[in-house]
């Protein structure tokens, strides 16, 4: 009866016209008969809760029975998030001033509340600095960030009430990333998505990939034009990057030139053991995307995510074997796990 109830949600709940879109996309990367996949696409909603936009990125036409059911669907994705996650400690992730004060000595740089300070403290903060980074305290997505040059006739009272007047409370020193870094895309500070699971008072390291802009925007952010990468458990990038402005898998960064196979991720195990330790900090939040800044000598932490992202790590240009993350959760959670009457999220045969 769920099934069905997802089917129907599923199949109303989008456009036809997107999904013939993407129909006519899959048929020119791949050949694919449209209406054989047109079918298929029905059918991978009601089988596997599939919609058509992850039916395309996770390269389904191309990739038949048992190994679609190594796919993490975004069912999956919210059901581990709920059952793994307190809503009671949400705030302490979706409060960008309040994650800081939470894990402040995870992530290397000094910031300020506007909501508790006034224009002099505000003043007394930026003196000796160039610039600093405004953020709205609750956006994702880079949306509500501006660079803010510091200059010997900046009016700090005007900037404060600019801030405020835009939400913009929370003021950090700007990150500096190490040079290698720099060579994947300068105008950024490319952060790496690490997810952990913490379950039986232990922290998994599950996956990691690296979000990059494009060259010209002042964050990584996929909706704003970026790109990512998946990394490999050896810290290099062993795949083409992936742009959603495009659609289009990239060898090489468009503007630095930079190529992306076998480029070696500076500081990887110590970023990895700096999420696995932080995960222990609320483990009543046990399933969390990281964001992690590589500086010049340690990581640092910039946020938390309490839902991580389920598609770009089954990217199906940066999966090995076309097998999906399912079973890596398997291994860690186990088929009891989140039992609903008879049935197992990860009762999948896999």
């Amino acid at each position: 009866m769920n099934r069905i109830k997802i089917f129907f949600r599923r199949l109303f709940g989008g456009s036809f016209k997107r999904m013939f879109k993407q129909i006519e996309l899959i048929h020119k990367e791949t050949g694919a008969n449209r209406f054989v996949m047109f079918f298929d696409m029905i059918w991978c909603i009601f089988r596997y809760g599939v919609g058509y936009q992850d039916y395309h990125v996770f390269g389904f036409a191309l990739i038949r029975g048992k190994k679609r059911r190594t796919f993490m669907t975004m069912n999956d994705n919210s059901a581990i998030s709920h059952l793994l996650n307190s809503r009671e400690y949400f705030h302490y992730f979706d409060d960008k001033a309040e994650f800081n004060e939470r894990f402040r000595e995870y992530i290397g740089r000094d910031f300020i509340d506007l909501r508790n300070v006034g224009a002099e403290e505000l003043k007394r903060f930026c003196e000796g600095k160039e610039t600093v980074f405004a953020k709205h305290t609750n956006d994702f997505g880079g949306s509500g960030i501006s660079r803010e040059e510091i200059t010997a006739d900046t009016d700090f009272a005007a900037l404060y009430e600019r801030l405020c007047g835009n939400k913009q409370y929370l003021v950090e020193d700007e990150l500096k990333q190490h040079g290698k870094m720099d060579l994947l895309s300068p105008s950024s500070i490319n952060t790496i998505r690490i997810v952990t699971l913490y379950w039986n008072d232990t922290a998994h390291f599950m996956y990691a990939l690296v979000r990059m802009s494009n060259g010209e925007n002042c964050v990584d952010n996929i909706c704003s034009g970026g790109m990512y990468v998946s990394i490999g458990g050896d810290g290099i990038i062993h795949k083409p990057a992936f742009c959603d402005a495009t659609g289009e898998y990239y060898a090489a960064h468009p503007f630095t030139k930079t190529v992306f196979d076998g480029f070696e991720i500076p500081l990887f195990n110590e970023a990895v053991e700096l999420c696995k330790r932080a995960a222990a900090v609320y483990p009543q939040v046990g399933y969390i995307g990281w964001d992690v800044a590589i500086t010049p000598d340690k990581p640092v932490l910039v946020e938390g995510n309490t839902l991580p992202s389920y598609d770009m790590c089954q990217n199906y240009g940066h999966i090995d074997n076309k097998i999906g993350v399912l079973p890596k959760f398997k291994a860690v959670l186990g088929g009891e796990f989140f039992k609903k009457g008879k049935q197992t999220l990860f009762d999948k045969e896999l």
